[in-house]
């Protein structure tokens, strides 16, 4: 190995960040199937030993690459602009983002794959999909303590429904742009939530 290409060699964090990256860019290109340590550590720049020192399975790296902070989707911030709608287009604005982006494109394959992979699909449902509905619950509850949304309605299955909503339209047209969260929001969560006068 020449000096040059020891010098450049990537190490720890620097590392780990290419191949989750690469892992996500290369799931959202095929298929879970199809995804395999040689295919990403060739994407990552890296040997094959190098994945599997760390991780056992494609599954368990394509789960560390989608909760990493920085390449993943981490923790999702909870908004605090003061009204519901304000609340609910910079949370579902935000994930429909990074639905576009290669963590978000990679989450396709993994959600149409339920029957086939369901233990990973639970996976990936708890570390991904639950998170943006607990900061949807929080949201809800904040509006209805200020009198925007109906008690009633903070429910699970009423905030799972935007998030939700948002992954559909992410699957059936690729990219969800602000104007169609707006429409989401307008036309089906406010009327949802809304206070019964």
């Amino acid at each position: 190995m020449s000096a040059a290409s020891r010098a450049t060699r990537r190490r720890g964090d620097a590392l780990t960040r290419a191949v989750y990256l690469a892992t996500l860019e290369e799931l959202a290109l095929t298929s879970f199937e199809e995804l395999a340590f040689d295919k990403i550590a060739l994407r990552a720049g890296t040997g094959k030993s190098a994945l599997y020192r760390r991780w056992s399975t494609p599954e368990e790296l394509v789960l560390a690459a989608l909760t990493d902070p920085v390449v993943g989707f981490g923790q999702p911030a909870t908004p605090d602009t003061g009204t519901l709608r304000g609340d609910l287009t910079a949370l579902l604005g935000s994930f429909a983002r990074v639905l576009d982006e290669p963590h978000g494109r990679a989450l396709r394959p993994l959600m149409s794959q339920r029957l086939r992979h369901p233990e990973l699909f639970d996976q990936v449902h708890l570390l991904v999909v639950q998170p943006q509905q607990r900061i949807m619950l929080d949201v809800l509850q904040r509006a209805a303590d200020r009198g925007e949304a109906d008690p009633g309605r903070v429910t699970p299955r009423v905030a799972s429904v935007g998030p939700r909503m948002i992954v559909i339209e992410s699957m059936q047209q690729g990219t969800v742009d602000l104007t169609e969260v707006e429409a989401i929001i307008s036309e089906v969560l406010l009327p949802l939530a809304a206070a019964q006068s």
